[in-house]
């Protein structure tokens, strides 16, 4: 198979959907030679801001001069995109050679994308030989197939309810889930959690013997301004490359973690990896503007919470524009109803549509549900045309695309033709 064959193969498995649980994983791991027993991991879970946090981690090793695998999910064009080591994606001819080699295992063991995907990453961060390697998990944290290594740090970015028709539908269940990627004798950090969650995580802790590390010990916050300090280091005056207070919450988490898990107390090195994060990780989605005149902003907005901190900035900016319109689309597993709520009288127009995945919210339903908060809400089927005329339009307007970060994707891959 060349690659084309090899990547229509290898989302084939989504029609496998998700199985939760780590049998077939640690089975196929062992088949290929356990390549994760290998690794020095940072393993971050998390509702919000895992994989900015994870993008902060990599790219402070990066700038400490180390080789790092960064292993994240979903990618928004290319798959390439989810298996990265110092801003270089996974080559296409490693990935063909992984499929073939391994199809029949595949079939015969009824794999699905992401153990697949996940096997795939760690095994090809030890053949390239990484100095540590950064694995976000997919969903969740006790039954997801990153949960199989003994890392060095784990990381907890956030907690809010999501997934609850797999996670549980309370903030406690979804923190014990998440807790789970806890292994006895790592460190562990914690961002701004609810005294709920935290104190699941800390009950773990303490069970394994893990030494707990929150965020909020080492935060002075001034209105807009937020500093951390350290034994190791100091963060006062910082450039940060990616919009929004909340991201500088992810670049302390991450400092935090890498000065207390390693000997890294340079400030120089800090500084750099926070402000070459983009050139260091290649991360995408982030309040990201992507064209400009008339401007498309892209935010991987995927709950409430998520939705809310991206309002929370937007909507100080709102004004410069004189039209602000949202493309919208989700998957069906998230709370809808408190993301459409928040998003009442928040724009010009919106628009809504349906992604190309077998998890996303019909778009009869999405309808329905905006009625259902009398948001007039004109249905895109074509989103190509869409983009095309909104391109030729007011020159000052802005549409926001957000809600899923697959939709994200196929916006980002229709402006690549336009």
């Amino acid at each position: 198979m060349d690659i084309k064959q090899s990547l229509d193969k290898l989302f084939s498995l989504h029609n496998f959907g998700i199985k939760l649980g780590l049998d077939n994983i640690r089975a196929f791991l062992d088949h290929i030679g356990n390549p994760e027993k290998s690794l020095k991991a940072f393993h971050i879970a998390g509702s919000n801001g895992k994989g900015s946090t994870s993008a902060f981690i990599a790219s402070i090793l990066i700038e400490a001069g180390y080789k790092v695998g960064l292993y994240t999910s979903p990618h928004f064009v290319r798959f390439n995109e989810r298996i990265i080591i110092n801003g270089k994606y996974i080559e296409d001819e490693f990935v063909a050679d992984f499929i073939n080699k391994h199809n029949d295992y595949i079939d015969k063991h009824g794999l699905t994308f992401f153990e697949v995907t996940t096997a795939m990453a760690f095994e090809y961060f030890k053949k390239k030989k990484v100095d540590f390697a950064v694995i976000e998990t997919g969903l969740g944290g006790r039954l997801d197939a990153t949960n199989v290594m003994n890392p060095l740090a784990c990381i907890i970015t956030s907690i809010s309810l999501e997934h609850t028709n797999i996670l549980g539908d309370k903030i406690s269940q979804i923190a014990f889930e998440k807790g789970e990627i806890i292994k006895p004798g790592c460190k562990v950090f914690i961002g701004k959690l609810s005294d709920e969650a935290e104190a699941v995580i800390e009950k773990k802790c303490n069970e394994v013997k893990a030494k707990l590390f929150r965020l909020d010990d080492y935060l002075i916050e001034k209105h807009d301004i937020v500093e951390l300090y350290t034994e190791e280091i100091e963060l006062q005056d910082w450039e940060i490359p990616l919009k929004g207070k909340y991201q500088r919450y992810n670049a302390a988490l991450a400092v935090l973690a890498v000065t207390k898990t390693l000997d890294i107390d340079e400030p120089r090195i800090v500084f750099d990896g926070i402000k070459n994060v983009i050139k260091n990780t290649l991360i995408q989605g982030r309040y990201e503007y992507i064209r400009k005149q008339p401007f498309i902003l892209l935010d991987s907005a995927h709950n409430p919470d998520g939705l809310k901190v991206f309002l929370n900035d937007f909507l100080q900016e709102k004004n410069k524009y004189s039209k602000v319109y949202l493309l919208f689309s989700v998957l069906k597993d998230k709370d809808i109803d408190s993301m459409i709520k928040l998003l009442q009288n928040k724009f010009d127009n919106y628009y809504i549509t349906e992604i190309n995945y077998d998890r996303a919210e019909k778009l009869k339903d999405l309808k329905k549900r905006f009625e259902n908060f009398n948001i007039k809400a004109e249905t895109i089927t074509d989103k190509r045309k869409f983009i095309s005329d909104f391109l030729t339009g007011d020159k000052n307007s802005c549409l926001v695309v957000a809600g899923s970060m697959y939709l994200l994707g196929e916006i980002k891959a229709l402006l690549e033709e336009l």
